[in-house]
C-alpha cells in the first residue's frame, strides 16, 4: 500500500477509537503486532505489549483505568509504510479522580495494509503523578498550596 492508503486506515481506526469501536479498530492490527510506550510501574497500559491480545489487553487497561475528557488528532503525516500522528489529550483518571493533559505522538509501522507496530510518544511523569493517589502526610506538607 502507498503512503496515502497507510494514512487512510490509521485515519479510520481513530475514528473507531473515538466512537468506542474497538472490535473494528483492533482488526487493523497484525496478530503479531507490538505497542511500545513508556514503561511505569504505577500505570496499567504502560510498557510493550506484543500480539493482537497483548495490544488488546493495552485498550482494555487504557478504558478501565481513565476517562477521556478531550482527545484530538491533530495531524496525520504518512511516508512510506510510517503514519506518524500527533495530539492533545486531557484524560481522568478513575481510580484517583485526578486529571492530566498529555501531548502525544504515535508512530505506526504498517505491512500489507495493517499495524505491525505502534511507538507512542508522551510526558509520563503527569500520568504517573495522576495514578498515583495524594497521601495525607503530602497533603499536609508545609509548603503545599491547596
Amino acid at each position: 500500500m502507498d503512503a496515502q492508503a497507510n494514512k487512510q486506515v490509521i485515519m479510520d481506526g481513530f475514528e473507531e477509537f473515538e466512537n468506542g469501536d474497538l472490535p473494528h479498530m483492533m482488526e487493523r492490527f497484525h496478530d503479531d503486532a507490538e505497542w511500545i510506550s513508556p514503561e511505569s510501574e504505577s500505570v496499567p497500559f504502560a510498557g510493550s505489549f506484543h500480539g493482537k491480545s497483548g495490544i488488546e489487553r493495552f485498550f482494555a487497561e487504557l478504558v478501565a483505568s481513565t476517562e477521556p475528557i478531550r482527545f484530538v488528532p491533530t495531524n496525520f503525516i504518512a511516508e512510506d509504510d510510517k503514519v506518524v500522528v500527533t495530539g492533545e489529550a486531557t484524560w481522568r483518571v478513575r481510580a484517583t479522580g485526578a486529571h492530566y493533559d498529555s501531548l502525544w505522538v504515535n508512530v505506526f509501522t504498517l505491512r500489507d495494509g495493517k499495524v505491525v507496530r505502534t511507538d507512542a510518544y508522551y510526558d509520563s511523569a503527569p500520568v504517573e503523578r495522576a495514578f498515583r493517589p495524594v497521601q495525607p502526610a503530602q497533603a499536609r506538607a508545609p509548603g503545599l498550596r491547596h
